[in-house]
C-alpha cells in the first residue's frame, strides 16, 4: 500500500525529531537512576525491617550480603564493613531478625535495596536488650576493667568447682585434670537453671571465698564456675547480677565457662578468664604433670651443658688462636729485608748526593774567579755614571694629578647640595626636619620650614625656622707648579711614572 500523501504523527518514525513547542529533552538511563535513588532515600531515610535471612554471604572484603523476606516478597539488603564488624551474632540463612537502615537503589541492576546499619534477633530482641543494658550499667561500675582481673595460679593444689552434681560438667572436669595433673577437688553443688539457681551460685562463690583454710576445709587457690550449654534462657542465671557481683568481689581467681563456646553470659566478663568449655576450664587450671617433669629433665640438661660449654668453648678458641699465631722468626723476616732494603737505599742516595754536590760546586767556582767580578763591576759603575734624574720627570706627574684635583673641587662646588639655593630654590621640610618633595606631602604636614640661601623660614604653628649660614666659595685649585727646565747639554731619561 503507497504511503499516505500527508501524516502529521511522526511518533513512530525512523529518525527522533523534536516536537515544536516541546521543551523536555529525554533523560539518560544515569538521570532517570539518580531521580530514582534520590527519591526512594528521601522518602524511605530509615525503616526497620522484620524478615528472614536468606542467601547470607560474607565477601572477601567484609561486607554483609544477604535477603530479607517474608511469605509473599523479598528485598535484598547489604551492611558494611564496619557495620557488618559489630553484629554481635554470627547472621545464618533462616534466621528470623529486625535490620535497621534505609532504602536505596543499585543502577547497575535496576533494583532497590536496603543498607542495614544494624540488626537484631527478633525472637529474642528485648531480652537482648535487657542484658545489654544490664552490661553497660555493671561496665560503667568497672566490674569488667581489665585492672581488676587477677592472675590464674600456675599450680594450684586445691580447685573449687561450682556447678551441678548430677550432670556431665562435673565429670568432664574431674577426668581432664586426671588426665593432666591430679589435684584435691572441692565441689559446691548448685542449681545452675530455674528458680533460685541465682541465688545458690553466688552463695557458693562467696562462701569459697569466705574459706580461711585449715586442714579439714582448705581453701581453694582457683575456682571454676561451670554449666553445659543451652538457650538464653536456659543461661540466664548467669546473667543475673547478684552472680555478677559476685564473681567480681571474689578473691579467688574465677575461671568461667558457661555452655558451649558461642554462649556468652555477664559472667563470662566479670571472670578473671573464661573458657569456652568445662573441659577447656579444666585444661586452663593446671599444666600436663608429664610436659612438666620433661621440661624440669630438659632444663637440668642445659643446666648441666651450659656449665661445661664455657669451658670447652674457651679450649677450642685457646687451641684454634694458638695455630694462628706465627712463629717469631716469621714475624722478624719481613722486618730484617726491610731493613736491608733501607740501609742500600741510604748508601746510595749519600753517594748520589755527594756526586751532585761536587758537580755544583765546580759550576760555581768556575763563575767566581777575580777577572769576571772586577769586569762586573766596573760595568755597573758605568751604568750608574750614566743614569742621570731630571726633575722634570717628578713634576710632570705631580703636576697632572694636581689639574685632576682641581677639577673635582670644580664639580663638587656645582654639584654641593646648597648650591641651588643662591640661584633662588628652597628647600622644604616638615617639623622633624625630613624633606618635602610634593604638595600632598607639605599639606599634610602641620608645619614647615622653608630653607633659603642666607636661612630658614617657618610656616604654621609650632614651625621654628633655624638659619643656615650661607653657602662658602669653593676654595681655589692649588697653584700650578712650572716644571723646571733639565740642564742644558744633559740627555733627556724616560717617564719613571709611565
Amino acid at each position: 500500500m503507497p504511503p499516505a500523501p500527508f501524516d502529521d504523527d511522526q511518533s513512530n518514525g525512523l529518525v527522533a525529531r523534536s516536537v515544536k513547542g516541546d521543551n523536555a529533552e529525554p533523560l539518560t538511563i544515569t538521570e532517570i537512576s539518580g531521580l530514582l535513588k534520590r527519591t526512594v532515600e528521601d522518602r524511605f531515610g530509615y525503616v526497620r525491617l522484620r524478615g528472614e535471612l536468606s542467601g547470607v554471604k560474607r565477601a572477601a572484603s567484609g561486607h554483609f550480603y544477604c535477603a530479607l523476606k517474608d511469605e509473599k516478597s523479598v528485598i535484598d539488603g547489604v551492611m558494611w564493613r564496619g557495620n557488618a564488624g559489630r553484629l554481635a551474632f554470627v547472621p545464618e540463612d533462616g534466621l528470623e531478625v529486625i535490620a535497621s537502615g534505609k532504602l536505596t537503589t543499585y543502577a547497575g541492576r535496576s533494583k532497590y535495596q536496603i543498607v542495614i546499619d544494624s540488626m537484631e534477633i527478633a525472637g529474642e530482641g528485648a531480652l537482648l536488650a535487657l542484658l545489654e543494658k544490664t552490661r553497660q550499667r555493671l561496665d560503667a561500675e568497672g566490674l569488667f576493667a581489665r585492672e581488676r582481673k587477677q592472675p590464674l595460679p600456675f599450680l594450684p593444689r586445691v580447685i573449687g568447682v561450682v556447678t551441678s552434681p548430677t550432670g556431665s560438667v562435673i565429670r568432664d572436669i574431674l577426668h581432664r585434670l586426671a588426665d593432666r595433673f591430679p589435684s584435691q577437688v572441692l565441689v559446691w553443688p548448685v542449681l545452675v537453671q530455674g528458680k533460685g539457681a541465682a541465688e545458690q551460685v553466688s552463695a557458693a562463690i562467696q562462701g569459697f571465698s569466705a574459706v580461711e583454710g585449715s586442714a579439714d576445709n582448705p581453701r581453694p587457690d582457683l575456682l571454676i564456675v561451670a554449666r553445659g550449654g543451652g538457650s538464653i534462657e536456659d543461661l540466664w542465671s548467669f546473667n543475673e547480677e547478684i552472680v555478677v557481683r559476685a564473681i567480681a568481689g571474689c578473691t579467688i581467681p574465677v575461671i568461667s565457662a558457661i555452655g558451649h563456646e558461642t554462649d556468652t553470659t555477664l559472667a563470662d566478663y566479670a571472670a578473671d578468664r573464661r573458657a569456652p568449655t568445662p573441659t577447656a576450664a579444666a585444661e586452663m587450671a593446671v599444666p600436663v604433670r608429664a610436659d612438666l617433669a620433661a621440661t624440669i629433665a630438659d632444663l637440668a640438661a642445659r643446666q648441666a651443658r651450659a656449665v661445661h660449654r664455657p669451658v670447652e668453648l674457651g679450649r677450642e678458641r685457646l687451641e684454634a688462636r694458638l695455630r694462628r699465631l706465627p712463629q717469631p722468626a716469621q714475624l722478624l723476616q719481613p722486618q730484617a729485608q726491610k731493613l736491608d732494603e733501607l740501609s742500600e737505599r741510604l748508601r746510595r742516595g749519600l753517594r748520589d748526593r755527594a756526586g751532585l754536590g761536587r758537580e755544583k760546586l765546580a759550576a760555581v767556582s768556575s763563575r767566581l774567579s777575580p777577572q769576571i767580578l772586577s769586569r762586573a763591576a766596573r760595568d755597573a759603575g758605568t751604568r750608574l755614571e750614566q743614569a742621570r734624574l731630571v726633575p722634570a720627570l717628578l713634576e710632570r706627574p705631580f703636576t697632572q694629578k694636581t689639574e685632576r684635583l682641581s677639577a673635582l673641587a670644580r664639580l663638587a662646588s656645582q654639584f654641593h647640595p646648597r648650591k641651588p639655593l643662591e640661584r633662588g630654590y628652597a628647600i622644604v621640610r616638615d617639623a622633624a626636619g625630613k624633606v618635602l618633595t610634593t604638595k600632598a606631602l607639605a599639606e599634610q604636614a602641620d608645619a614647615l620650614s622653608i630653607e633659603f640661601a642666607d636661612g630658614a623660614l617657618g610656616v604654621g604653628e609650632g614651625a621654628s625656622a633655624t638659619s643656615v649660614p650661607p653657602v662658602s666659595a669653593p676654595k681655589k685649585p692649588a697653584k700650578r707648579v712650572k716644571p723646571r727646565k733639565a740642564p742644558s747639554g744633559s740627555s733627556a731619561q724616560d717617564d719613571l711614572f709611565g
